[in-house]
């Protein structure tokens, strides 16, 4: 993929979903639900808050509106929606991730699945001629060993939805040469043999490697790194959730770049991104996540 804008055109090959936004008191959360309905992504449209608020839309007559008391309120409705089946994609909006978050796991009604939910970042920057992923950078604080074997499987999962046949992992560290004394470093050299073993299937993945050999083919061979991952990863691995949440932002912030961003490892796609962000930026997540799910 070079541009996020082939998420939407990917969308449109899908079947439509039927959406809900959580919180829909955020305005910007349901402006992208009604563009992503124009543009033929999705057919049915919830939109769960506050009537009072919901009414003064203008508007609204392809959504189907349905009240709540608070986001705890609105977090459960939301979600029996999806659980139900009467909705595919959750969309956050002007609630807290971890209200939103404590609804999708609940054992009786939830939307737990079974391995580790984790967040998948797709970036877009004009230094680049492509779009590189990322994870996580919204939902596992320092992911340990083991979940980032779940970060990479889970991401590879849904590549493989968006077209990747064989996605190039890269394991972001501050230096792409084993130190002990960075334990990081150690974790990625694990990780990668793991993959050479067939432990990790379905990818490439190679580490440590520094952000500048992982996204430049010119810096990976200044610096001597050869691998079939450096200089051109579709999928970059972060140590924890700061410096996740750092590139993603600063690709917005910094590089005039734009973002989509979703919740994976439910029974349905989340579509999760920063309060701030536009809703072109939040109709982008929401083709990722109507690409990225079932049926």
């Amino acid at each position: 993929m070079r541009s996020l804008g082939e998420l939407i055109e990917m969308a449109k090959r899908g079947r439509k979903k039927n959406l809900v936004v959580v919180g829909a008191e955020d305005e910007e959360a349901v402006k992208a639900a009604l563009m992503a309905k124009r543009e033929g992504l999705v057919d049915r449209i919830f939109l769960v808050g506050k009537l009072e608020k919901l009414r003064s839309y203008e508007n609204l007559t392809d959504a189907e509106l349905v009240d709540s008391t608070d986001e705890s309120d609105a977090s459960e409705k939301g979600v029996k929606l999806v659980s139900s089946k009467r909705a595919d994609v959750l969309v956050k909006g002007l609630v807290k991730t971890s209200t939103l978050l404590k609804a999708v796991l609940n054992k009786e009604w939830g939307l737990r699945g079974a391995g580790l939910l984790t967040h998948l970042a797709a970036i877009e920057v004009p230094a680049l001629d492509r779009i590189v992923f990322v994870s996580d950078g919204g939902i596992v604080i320092r992911p340990s060993l083991e979940e980032k074997v779940k970060l990479i499987n889970n991401a590879v999962e849904v590549l493989h939805k968006l077209g990747y046949e064989l996605p190039k992992v890269a394991l972001i560290c501050a230096v792409e040469t084993v130190n002990p004394a960075m334990p990081e470093t150690v974790e990625a050299a694990i990780i990668a043999k793991m993959n050479q073993r067939g432990e990790i299937k379905n990818c490439i993945v190679d580490g440590p490697l520094g952000l500048d050999n992982a996204l430049s083919p010119r810096a990976a061979e200044v610096k001597g790194v050869r691998s079939p991952v450096a200089g051109c990863a579709d999928l970059l691995i972060v140590p924890d959730i700061h410096s996740g949440n750092f590139l993603g932002k600063s690709a917005i912030y910094l590089a005039n770049g734009r973002i989509a961003g979703m919740v994976i490892g439910a029974k349905a796609p989340i579509v999760l991104v920063s309060r701030a962000d536009t809703a072109e930026s939040k109709l982008l997540s929401i083709a990722m996540a109507c690409s990225a799910s079932e049926g």
